[in-house]
């Protein structure tokens, strides 16, 4: 019982050395008187029993000191009291083998008791040390017991010899029905190599971890992971293992499950290449077979306008400016074709890149077309990203060319280009203009191939800049949006790493 006194020893603790040494003459004493009295009765003969019980006596209780010295005065005792002549000390040659029987007998009660007190103290101590240690297993047994996780100790031969309340829970057996049973009967263990290598780890280490599948009390499989941890005596001889186990049945199904998905994932993404490669090299393909013809429609048609100027009527010259304005239009759709086709075969350069730099090139080249108009510019000071810089560059061109073309019919224009500093390790870079903007419930369309929210009589262009900006941008591990009311203006975002590895 936890807390319980030890038991009392059935004999008391030896006696101090005074102590002892007065036990010996009370004891010797006490035998003389008594052998005396019954002498008178007459009782002849009963000296050595008293004597021997006195030696016993003391050395029992006073230990070897206290028996030697009850020895000697039994002695001088019994050869003057109970030896002829009587009252003297002198023992006569015939007397010498009867002191010597008592000697020789004294002696061996004295050493029976001597060793068996000792024996007694040592069993003593050894019942004192079990009492505690069963103390301490029963303390450990009732904490271990309080735990919901899964503990249980087995022999060496794989024997259970106890098994918590976290084990019940787990494998649905209770502690009455699994204790005494073989372990790798009961669980059907399932291990990740041999059995035999495990224990050598175990003996050679001490501990042994790792995914085991059990069988539960219900049929069912688990599968847990599981820490072996080996127990020795003072001797350092392996007498038995402490086995944890933790329920990693979902977190393996999950696994498995996220495994089956990434595979999946990977099969569909290399699908996926595999078909933009295709799209690419198609339009890349038919964008080249197409230029001849075009070339050809064009060429004839301008040939045909300079030299039958004078035998076309107005209606005629209309429709013949109609052939070569669609040719124009259809090159500049090829061209544009051509180049998004490009962004994904093409090889990137990721650097440091200078969007203050950069903005300043897209403007000389896009702001071309506005060099007539009133624009009222507000740029801000831009940091650096990460990307590559031509690709960067013509994200810029063509978002500004869009700001540039929509505002055409405001006066004055307004353009404004910054950033958002959002997340430590992104920028947000916008262009914001006071066009003619666009219907928020249209804004998925926007940067669509050759998706346009606008007529092409009102604003010219092919409907691929917005769908180059956001490849270019998604390239790099950002993302594009964009926000707009009609008649009031419109605002492009995209976002980009700020420095490498992002």
């Amino acid at each position: 019982m936890i807390g319980a006194a030890p038991r009392k020893s059935l004999y008391s603790k030896p006696l101090s050395s005074v102590q002892g040494y007065g036990l010996a003459v009370l004891s010797v004493s006490t035998a003389l008187a008594g052998a005396l009295l019954l002498e008178r009765l007459p009782m002849r003969g009963v000296e050595i029993p008293f004597f021997l019980f006195a030696l016993a006596i003391s050395a029992w209780y006073g230990g070897g000191k206290a028996a030697a010295l009850a020895l000697l005065l039994s002695t001088v005792g019994f050869d003057y009291f109970f030896t002829e002549p009587l009252h003297t000390l002198a023992i006569s040659p015939s007397d010498l083998p009867y002191f010597f029987v008592f000697a020789l007998f004294a002696s061996l009660v004295t050493w029976f008791s001597v060793v068996r007190r000792r024996v007694e103290a040592e069993l003593r101590l050894a019942r004192d040390r079990l009492q505690t240690e069963v103390t301490e297993r029963t303390q450990q047994a009732s904490l271990l017991n309080l735990t919901h996780d899964t503990i249980f100790v087995r022999d060496m031969d794989g024997v259970i010899t106890y098994w918590n309340r976290g084990a019940q829970e787990l494998y649905g057996w209770t502690a009455a029905e699994v204790i005494g049973q073989s372990a790798d009967q009961l669980f059907h263990t399932a291990f990740p190599e041999p059995i035999e290598g495990i224990r050598t780890k175990l003996l050679n280490s001490g501990r042994w971890d790792g995914e085991l599948e059990k069988t539960k009390s219900d049929g069912t499989r688990v599968v847990v992971a599981s820490r072996w941890s080996l127990r020795r005596d003072d001797q350092q001889r392996p007498t038995a293992i402490l086995e944890t186990n933790n329920d990693i049945t979902q977190r393996k199904l999950r696994e498995s499950e996220i495994r089956v998905l990434n595979e999946e994932l990977g099969k569909r993404t290399a699908e996926l290449e595999s078909i933009n490669k295709e799209l690419e090299a198609f339009a890349y393909s038919i964008s080249h077979d197409l230029r001849a013809p075009l070339r050809h429609m064009a060429g004839y048609t301008e040939l045909l306008r300079k030299n039958s100027a004078s035998v076309l009527d107005e209606k005629s010259g209309r429709y013949v400016a109609v052939i070569m304005e669609s040719a124009t239009r259809m090159g500049n759709l090829i061209d544009d074709l051509l180049a998004f086709s490009r962004i994904g075969r093409s090889e990137w350069h990721k650097t440091t890149v200078s969007l203050d730099q950069l903005v300043q090139e897209a403007l000389m080249e896009a702001g071309q077309a506005a060099n007539q108009r009133n624009i009222a510019w507000k740029i801000g000071a831009l940091p650096s990203c990460y990307g590559d810089r031509s690709m960067l560059r013509l994200v810029l061109i063509n978002l500004i060319s869009n700001a540039v073309k929509f505002t055409g019919t405001r006066d004055p224009a307004e353009i404004e280009i910054g950033y958002l500093n959002q997340e430590q390790h992104e920028l947000v870079v916008f262009v914001r203009d006071n066009g003619v903007g666009f219907d928020m419930k249209y804004v998925n369309k926007l940067f669509g191939v050759f998706q346009r929210l606008h007529p092409a009589e009102a604003f010219e262009g092919t409907g691929i800049g917005l769908a180059t900006v956001q490849r270019i941008v998604h390239r790099h591990g950002g993302r594009v949006w964009a926000e707009g009311l009609v008649d009031r203006g419109a605002t492009f975002y995209f976002s980009l790493p700020q420095s490498e590895g992002i």
